[in-house]
Order: C-alpha cells, then sequence, then structure tokens
C-alpha cells in the first residue's frame, strides 16, 4: 500500500509572522532546523522510498535533514539531461550502486514552489496590512483567488502544482511507494485541496504550521489521511 507524506518546511531566516517569504530564497532558521529534525524524528519508523521539493533552499534543507534521521543518502534526479544522443528523454543519476536501499531519489521542481508574492514579495505583513488593509490581505494570502498584485493566486500555484503531482508524484504512491513531498504553505494547500476535494471557498479554512506533516494511504482508488488535522490552537507560524 502506497503512502504519501506532506511536509512543510521548517521556519526560515525570515519568519513567517514577520514576512511574505513568497519566492525569497532563504535557509531555515534555528528554530527551522529544530522543526525539520522533530519531523525526521516522527517519521523515523517509516522508510521512504522517494521524495520531491521545490527549489528553494527552507524545502531542501528540511528534505535532507529528514533524511540524515533515516541514513539515507539522497541522489538528486535531473531530469532530461540526456545521454547526448537522445537529450529530454534520459533521467540522470550519479551514486554508486552499492548504496542499494540507503539511497532515495530526490526530485526538485519549481512546480513546488511557494506563491509568488509580485508587490508583497519579502514584505513586512504589518506595513502590508497597514497599507492594504488586514482584510485585503487575509483574503490574497488564504482565498482561492484573486491572488495580490503582480503576484500568484492559489489558483494560479493550483494550476502548476497539481498537473506535477498528478504525472510525477501520484504515479509512485499508486505503485506501492512511500513517498515524501516537502514543499510550502501554498504548493501544500494546493495539493490537499485537489486531494481531499476541498471546494474553493473552504480552502480557505486550511493551514500548514511549519514542520507540520499530513500522512494519506492509498486505498481503494483514492488517498486517505491518517493523522488528524492540527487544532486551530495550535497552529503557529501563519
Amino acid at each position: 500500500m502506497g503512502q504519501l507524506i506532506l511536509v512543510r518546511h521548517g521556519e526560515p531566516g525570515l519568519k513567517p509572522e514577520d514576512r511574505l517569504a513568497g519566492w525569497v530564497d532563504i535557509p531555515l532558521s534555528r528554530r527551522g532546523i529544530e522543526e525539520a529534525f522533530e519531523c525526521a524524528a516522527e517519521l523515523g519508523k517509516l522508510e521512504l522510498d522517494l521524495a520531491f521539493a521545490s527549489n528553494l533552499a527552507r524545502t531542501q534543507e528540511t528534505l535532507f535533514i529528514i533524511l540524515s534521521g533515516q541514513k539515507k543518502t539522497g541522489a538528486v534526479v535531473h531530469e532530461g539531461a540526456g545521454d547526448g544522443e537522445d537529450p529530454g528523454k534520459t533521467d540522470w543519476y550519479s551514486y554508486p550502486e552499492k548504496l542499494g536501499k540507503k539511497l532515495i531519489p530526490i526530485y526538485l521542481t519549481p512546480a513546488l514552489n511557494e506563491r509568488y508574492y509580485g508587490k508583497l514579495q519579502g514584505k513586512n505583513k504589518q506595513k502590508m496590512e497597514e497599507k492594504y488593509g488586514a482584510e485585503k490581505l487575509a483574503s490574497w494570502r488564504w482565498n482561492f483567488e484573486p491572488g495580490p498584485p503582480e503576484g500568484e493566486s492559489l489558483k494560479a500555484v493550483y494550476e502548476r502544482a497539481v498537473p506535477y503531482f498528478e504525472k510525477k508524484i501520484l504515479p509512485a504512491v499508486k505503485a506501492g511507494k512511500r513517498v515524501l513531498v516537502c514543499a510550502h504553505q501554498s504548493s501544500l494547500r494546493a495539493l490537499v485541496k485537489y486531494i481531499e476535494g476541498i471546494s474553493d471557498e473552504d480552502i480557505k479554512n486550511v493551514r500548514f504550521s511549519t514542520g507540520e506533516l499530513a500522512v494519506y494511504s492509498y486505498s481503494d482508488g483514492r488517498l486517505i489521511r491518517e493523522n488528524s488535522e492540527m487544532s486551530p490552537e495550535s497552529k503557529k507560524n501563519l
């Protein structure tokens, strides 16, 4: 039986409660590293087969910390690197075969990136609330659409994340693999909307804390969530 594990990266250096990080490529904070180790401990008994992360450092750092807890060596798959004769058709791996089960293929993709915040990119949340109003800012952040000025709505993120999920991630889960996806608030909300059939209206109530996990099992042709959603009072770093 395949499993899908979704995890939001640990707290980044630009603290989520202070800044709208978006595509700003920043590493984890000290707390973020601790959260990643907490994820590693929670997943310690689950042997992963395959992993995906965004193109941004905070998801990749989180992923490699999780893999270290499993004593796994991550090997990045360079999709479509080709062999010089048939470019675009060959995935290129660089690792010694003797590693066997200690190795886990990793796919890095911009399809799982956080939303692009446009004019709000990297800006202080409080100042943006003062400029645009708290209600408007909340609408841009949590509603399905529209997005912030010159930035991506959640709908736009959905339209890039879900097709990649259907093509690359879901087939592996259906094949019985245990797959880890390390991504961001917006890209994870988009995937959960698709997986659980959440409406455009109700998706505004779905949030991921930094370091939060969502675990799904594939059974009877669908993904079923195993762990319950965190209670509102326990959510942080939103």
